[in-house]
């Protein structure tokens, strides 16, 4: 198992030891459902008039640039404030990305970083994306390739390695904002990532980057490895010729500690990684109509989306709090539901949310994802209260203040749990069975 620590305002991981000496227990994976669960089903002729009351008056005069839904686990629409408006959504589009990636590759998946040796004798390095990949992890490559290509001591012939890595126009969504790629957060996204291509800031060149850092361990050691670029290769990395074999490899975490990193910690990177392995191709163009695809095969409502890229970090990303809210209640229905649900950040207790609401009423009781980009401000998640779940989507784009108006819509939700407006008529006591 590794120990994840944060380093120089990137996340660093611990690598796995060589194939032949590393021992992995299998992660218990929960039972399906006894039975076929519903589609989300929203029932807007169900709402709690105390609540949403209650919402305008939190929102107040700015409830025009902002989208709210609360739903009980029954698709009661409880409250609902321009629920349908398409809007930015920032880092709460990670958990559509987090979603897909845990429904499609299951919770054992992981991230895997081969050195293949071919039939012919050539040498290939293959990748995934994975986020932990270090130094430490290609020291023990160049020794692979080195023990494997005999290019140690007094040899004169060096090692040839061909490094399959994604042609620059993959490296960044296009509409990604070019201050933005200067920074940590926004990373190009590569299959072979050394510390998720970031040193404080981004690493604008991340092959030329592994290149040198290769050679010159080689060097080090007594070697040399000459390093060509080829094309990545298509299928999943597993897909090897019978022929080939592989020297060394290197796994990410499993996938549930992948889904914190992008959803505790909203960390861009692997979250674009994760809908590019979901959907099986790295053109984000290409993955993000496969998502919207899964959208519709959950039964979602999808009026207005439009996904662009998998962390939020993209103006073009379309979504509505409706979208988000049956979204949430969805997966809380999913086999898996348990690990989507632990990789959410906690009020007042961890992640992006660990200032937020501490000592509150909400304090432990919200477990969700926040989202912020210039003038985006998001919410959405989990909320306990004495009448069951509540899957609560706030996106504003424009408010003043919107940390402030989403612990008064919080607050609000858990007031009026139960809702004091009954649902139906109650009976008269002279009639009551």
């Amino acid at each position: 198992m590794r120990t994840m620590f944060v380093t120089s305002g990137f996340l660093l991981i611990p690598l796995a030891m060589p194939v032949a000496a590393r021992q992995v227990d299998p992660l218990n994976i929960p039972p399906p459902p006894p039975t076929e669960q519903p589609f989300p089903q929203l029932q807007r002729g169900r709402s709690c008039p105390a609540l949403v009351k209650a919402l305008r008056t939190n929102l107040g005069s700015e409830a025009r640039v902002w989208s709210v839904t609360v739903l009980n686990s029954d698709g009661d629409v409880l409250g609902d404030v321009n629920g349908s408006v398409p809007r930015i959504p920032a880092s709460n589009q990670k958990l559509i990305s987090t979603a897909y990636a845990l429904d499609r590759l299951g919770p054992d998946f992981r991230l895997k970083t081969q050195l293949i040796q071919r039939s012919d004798g050539s040498m290939e390095l293959n990748g995934q994306g994975d986020p932990d990949l270090g130094i430490a992890g290609l020291q023990r490559f160049v020794l692979a390739a080195l023990r494997q290509g005999g290019a140690r001591g007094n040899s004169v012939e060096a090692v040839k390695l061909m490094v399959r890595e994604e042609p620059r126009s993959n490296w960044w969504p296009s509409d990604w904002h070019p201050a933005d790629r200067g920074y940590a957060y926004g990373a190009p996204i590569t299959r072979l990532a050394l510390t998720s291509n970031a040193v404080g800031g981004a690493v604008s060149d991340p092959y030329l980057r592994l290149q040198r850092l290769f050679q010159q361990e080689a060097m080090r050691r007594g070697g040399t490895v000459q390093i060509q670029r080829g094309q990545p290769l298509i299928g999943t990395i597993s897909a090897v010729h019978q022929e080939n074999v592989v020297l060394h490899e290197e796994s990410s975490a499993p996938m549930h500690a992948l889904l914190s990193l992008a959803n505790t910690e909203s960390h861009n990177f692997t979250a674009e990684v994760l809908l590019r392995q979901a959907s099986g191709v790295w053109d984000v163009r290409a993955a993000s109509r496969a998502t919207e695809r899964w959208m519709v095969e959950q039964g979602l409502p999808i009026q207005g989306l439009r996904v662009a890229d998998g962390s939020g970090l993209s103006r073009n990303n379309r979504v509505t709090s409706n979208t988000i809210a049956a979204l949430l209640m969805r997966m809380d229905q999913h086999p898996y539901s348990a690990y989507y649900q632990a990789s959410m950040a906690i009020a007042g207790q961890r992640g992006t949310l660990r200032n937020l609401y501490r000592g509150s009423v909400l304090d432990g009781r919200f477990r969700g994802k926040t989202g912020t980009i210039s003038g985006v401000r998001s919410i959405s998640g989990y909320l306990q209260t004495v009448d069951g779940p509540r899957y609560v989507s706030m996106i504003s784009n424009g408010s003043v203040s919107p940390n402030t108006v989403m612990g008064q819509i919080l607050r609000s939700v858990q007031r009026f749990s139960p809702c004091p407006s009954s649902f139906a008529p109650a009976k008269r006591p002279d009639v009551l069975g």
